[in-house]
């Protein structure tokens, strides 16, 4: 099967490789990217012309641009989906743009590079599908099982919410630390330490470079961060009150009393 991927990035070389390893002729259009020759299409057209799949891996705010440059050129026996780690607005502009017509569906691929090369699996993956293309979702989702992903469906807006709590708050807090250059030394850190340093590691060699993007794109990380200050900061003076010696994390392992 050959399979357009738009877009070259660093989760576009290795998802190119994953799909060249499951057997798919692999087919790249990007032109701001050194893309090897076996692969490389000269324009979007040459890229999906033979393809059945088409991979958005761009940039969230490339894809409405790219979506209207796409949509002359496709047929309906083209499956469009994206690979973005938001999926609120990239379901919309598929849902607006290609409408009825041609079939996509959302994904966020909860792994990177990293992952990959690790040979982690399962490869847990987000879909999230249209209501226009129940179908699009069904055979989105066994490609991604094809692929050796673990297949969790859910909404566009609850996959954004839950990203925001877990993903966009991640990748905040290890912001803070990098700055403060905690992590560096690990000689003395304790056990209760290495989850932030495995966490700071995977924001470092994974996707430290999409922090913006993770923050600014995600309608709900703004929200999660301002509550995320907020709570620190009544913990913080808590602490200096009389009270703060009674403070303590619940032991969540215990049934409540």
């Amino acid at each position: 099967m050959t399979i357009a991927l738009l877009g070259y990035g660093r989760f576009g070389q290795a998802f190119a490789d994953l799909l060249h390893e499951a057997g798919h002729t692999v087919a790249v259009f990007d032109p701001h990217a050194a893309v090897p020759a076996a692969l490389k299409r000269a324009s979007l057209a040459e890229a999906v012309r033979d393809a059945q799949w088409v991979v958005l891996a761009m940039p969230v705010p490339a894809i409405g641009p790219v979506l209207h440059e796409l949509k002359p050129l496709l047929r309906r026996e083209h499956t469009v989906i994206d690979v973005g780690s938001v999926k609120e607005q990239p379901c919309r502009l598929m849902d607006e743009i290609l409408g009825a017509d041609i079939e996509h569906a959302g994904t966020h691929p909860l792994f990177g590079p990293l992952s990959l090369a690790r040979n982690e699996r399962p490869l847990r993956t987000v879909l999230c599908a249209s209501t226009l293309h129940p179908d699009a979702a069904r055979r989105t989702r066994a490609l991604l099982e094809s692929l050796g992903c673990e297949v969790i469906e859910r909404d566009a807006a609850s996959h954004d919410r839950a990203m925001a709590e877990t993903h966009a708050l991640a990748f905040f807090i290890a912001k803070a630390l990098v700055d403060m250059g905690i992590g560096e030394d690990l000689s003395m850190a304790p056990p209760s330490f290495l989850g932030l340093a495995n966490m700071l590691a995977a924001v470092r060699g994974d996707a430290g470079h999409l922090f913006a993007a993770i923050q600014r794109e995600n309608p709900y990380a703004a929200e999660a961060r301002a509550a995320l200050i907020e709570h620190l900061g009544t913990i913080h003076r808590r602490l200096s009150d009389v009270e703060g010696a009674a403070l303590s994390i619940p032991d969540m392992t215990q049934p409540p009393s």
